[in-house]
């Protein structure tokens, strides 16, 4: 008998001394035997092997692409954030030969007056695209599955995430969409039908596509369809993107980088549990926590290691390898203990043996830095001061990262 969220929330572990003693698979081990020893091997036969692996077992398979797409741009102001930046609204719709669509809209806000097409940074918002800008002509996004707008109130309430201006000054595009109009994150069996599953699979019920699928799979297609619309804006580079996310995002962020290679920098916020952080370590929210109130954000498999951890094949360390040789940055915060920091940490420095087959570094050491003093490297680690966030202090980090790639 499954026990209640209250049980389960009880028996968490915030106690380092508690953590079980266990052994972390490398994703170098071949499963018949043997040992991958060069970059050519991983690229062209273990990597493939890994990424199958994480979506029969943990993220399930992303959607396949809809039969057409196009990009409708419903609006643009030229002089948005006090005349630094263009903004455009461009509604992206998905659409099947038999007639099936779906559609989102996402918010972009590119500099104004740029030499070249500008770097960009992509991401999914919780609580509509009005919720990101304190532009108030901006359209009211964010649908639950009755079709009714999940945060009505929410205009700029989470501005500090996305720092637009900031991020416009520094010669960047920012473009968003909320996740919840490609799948409703309703604590609901009812969602698959309400999102872009139901242009692929409308005759299969909730449980048969959650044999095959999961929230995090649709969120991140939903990145690569953003990626897919960005393409067509002259004044981005698409070649030159960072897909960042926070919490479930940010775990979302971490499969669309290890499923789609055209993004170039890969930014983990506070991830925790099924994102960054190691489930062998069962510090912090751990399997059961995640998967009885919310199951359809992975693949139904992985709920055969609930209160198994031990048994696990592979560890989240195998995710952060999916990226390399791109950058992959791991963001934890001091008082976000559910997302276990330390196990956050971990995954990027035993991930670091994948990028030493690139002749890269990798994270470049095994002791965790302290609070505020960032690492940065082909895997990069910061420690913010604070709760479970996206603030200023982080994009501090994403910002520096973004021009030592783009900007070399």
């Amino acid at each position: 008998m499954a026990r209640s969220q209250e049980e389960i929330l009880k028996d968490i572990n915030y106690d380092e001394s508690k953590v079980p003693v266990y052994t972390l698979p490398s994703p170098l081990d071949r499963p018949g035997g043997g040992r991958v020893t060069s970059a050519y091997e991983w690229v062209n036969r273990r990597r493939g092997e890994v990424l199958d692996f994480y979506k029969k077992e943990v993220y399930g398979q992303l959607p396949p692409r809809p039969d057409k797409m196009w990009f409708e741009t419903l609006s643009v102001r030229r002089d948005a954030l006090d005349n630094t930046a263009v903004r455009k609204e461009i509604r992206i719709h998905l659409e099947m030969n038999n007639g099936r669509s779906h559609s989102f809209v996402m918010l972009l806000y590119i500099p104004r007056n740029l030499r070249e097409p500008a770097p960009v940074f992509l991401g999914l918002n919780f609580k509509g695209n009005h919720a990101t800008t304190d532009e108030t002509d901006v359209m009211m996004t964010g649908r639950n599955i009755a079709g009714e707008l999940v945060e009505p109130d929410g205009h700029a309430v989470q501005v500090h995430r996305w720092q637009f201006r900031e991020t416009i000054r520094r010669g960047y595009a920012s473009a968003t969409v909320c996740y919840h109009d490609i799948y409703p994150d309703c604590y609901s069996a009812d969602g698959w039908h309400h999102s872009v599953y139901d242009l692929f699979y409308p005759d299969e019920n909730a449980e048969e596509i959650h044999a095959h699928g999961s929230s995090i799979s649709a969120w991140a297609w939903g990145l690569s369809r953003m990626l897919d619309a960005l393409e067509n804006e002259p004044a981005v580079n698409p070649a030159k993107a960072a897909v960042h996310g926070h919490s479930r995002l940010g775990k979302t962020s971490l499969w669309a980088g290890a499923t789609d290679t055209r993004f170039r920098l890969v930014i983990s916020n506070d991830s925790g549990c099924g994102g960054a952080a190691l489930f062998k370590r069962c510090f912090g929210e751990n399997l059961e926590a995640i998967l009885r109130p919310v199951p359809y954000w992975f693949v139904k498999n992985l709920q055969q290691y609930i209160n198994n951890e031990a048994a696990l094949p592979f560890d989240q360390h195998w995710l952060i390898s999916l990226v390399a040789p791109r950058p992959v940055c791991i963001a934890s915060a001091t008082e976000d203990l559910w997302a276990d920091p330390k196990g956050e940490f971990l995954s990027g420095v035993h991930a670091s043996e994948v990028y030493r087959l690139f002749g890269a570094e990798g994270l470049g050491t095994e002791t965790m830095p302290p609070p505020d003093q960032p690492i940065t490297g082909e895997i990069s680690y910061h420690l913010r001061t604070g709760k479970h966030d996206q603030t200023l202090e982080d994009w501090l980090h994403y910002w520096t990262l973004a021009d030592r790639l783009f900007r070399p």
